[in-house]
């Protein structure tokens, strides 16, 4: 009797283990390449955009090279970076038109 409740709780094991590689290798990991893949992205500045650093500073980028990241502060402050302390991309914020009514494409005649 002993010898057959064994070899059940070896065959429930074996199917945990299955079941978290299954979720390891078909949910976490496609997930955590695309999140990293997202922070990489996010990361990436040109010359003239805004970006934050993760202490928090925020300024315009004026130069990049390899090594760094040269960002200019409102102030007029110029520091530089290593590329991996940029945070993320300050995407500009487009105003959203104020207009209610539709425009017509067809102008109306008098006749």
């Amino acid at each position: 009797m002993l010898a057959a409740s064994s070899g059940g709780s070896s065959s429930i094991l074996l199917i945990y283990v299955v079941v978290f590689g299954a979720l390891y290798f078909f949910y976490l990991r496609p997930r955590n390449r695309k999140q990293k893949a997202q922070r990489l992205q996010a990361r990436q500045v040109e010359v003239g955009q805004r970006a934050q650093t993760i202490g928090g500073i925020l300024g315009t980028v004026v130069k990049v090279t390899d090594e760094a990241v040269t960002l200019r502060s409102d102030s007029g402050v110029e520091l530089d970076f290593v590329p991996s302390a940029i945070a993320r991309r300050i995407d500009p914020v487009v105003p959203e038109s104020t207009d209610d009514e539709p425009k017509n494409e067809t102008p109306e005649s008098d006749q």
